[in-house]
């Protein structure tokens, strides 16, 4: 499902905690942002209509969670990543970050060890 930079911003909230009505999602995005009101309810209904969340009637509100997982949408955040700039392989990725010395001794550790545990549930 695509969602927008912008909408992923909301989404972020509402993975955070939820269920949550737009004027809580407001609250939480003015400390960040400088959208307005109308801005961040405009969002909440792109992804609602999208089916990206769900809004049920609490009163004379609406309490707005999420329905696409954050763990959904990184998978085809990176997917699409991967396919767009590296053909969908990760190595050329790895790679490119290595060239730019934006891999830390920590980063490196942390490729190895999975690189093993690959090895060893392939061996």
């Amino acid at each position: 499902m695509p969602v927008s930079d912008s909408e992923a911003v909301v989404m972020e909230v509402l993975w955070s905690g939820h269920p949550l009505a737009a004027e809580d999602v407001v609250a939480r995005l003015s400390a960040h942002s400088d959208w307005a009101e109308p801005t961040i309810k405009t969002l909440l209904n792109r992804l609602l209509k999208k089916g990206a969340v769900r809004a049920e009637r609490d009163g004379r509100r609406y309490l707005y969670s999420p329905v696409l997982t954050r763990e959904a949408w990184v998978a085809s955040q990176s997917e699409s990543v991967l396919d767009r700039l590296f053909g969908g392989r990760v190595a050329p990725l790895v790679a490119h970050f290595s060239e730019r010395g934006r891999l830390s001794q920590a980063d490196i550790d942390e490729l190895r060890r999975l690189v093993e545990e690959l090895d060893d549930d392939r061996g």
